[in-house]
């Protein structure tokens, strides 16, 4: 996380390899497309509950 005029952001996990599955999961990150288009507008606690779900489906 990173810090920022006292709010703190959590950075993007997009890495810039756009592809989605069948299921509509991000091979490149791993979110959703849901979870995609929900990051921009996203509060911290939204934001850190979609990374735990990227951590989730990446050990699958």
């Amino acid at each position: 996380m990173k810090q920022s005029n006292s709010k703190t952001t959590v950075a993007s996990p997009c890495v810039d390899n756009c592809c989605l599955n069948d299921d509509d999961i991000c091979m490149g990150c791993f979110r959703s497309l849901q979870e995609i288009l929900d990051w921009g507008g996203a509060d911290l606690q939204l934001r850190l509950e979609i990374l735990r779900q990227v951590d989730e489906r990446k050990k699958l």
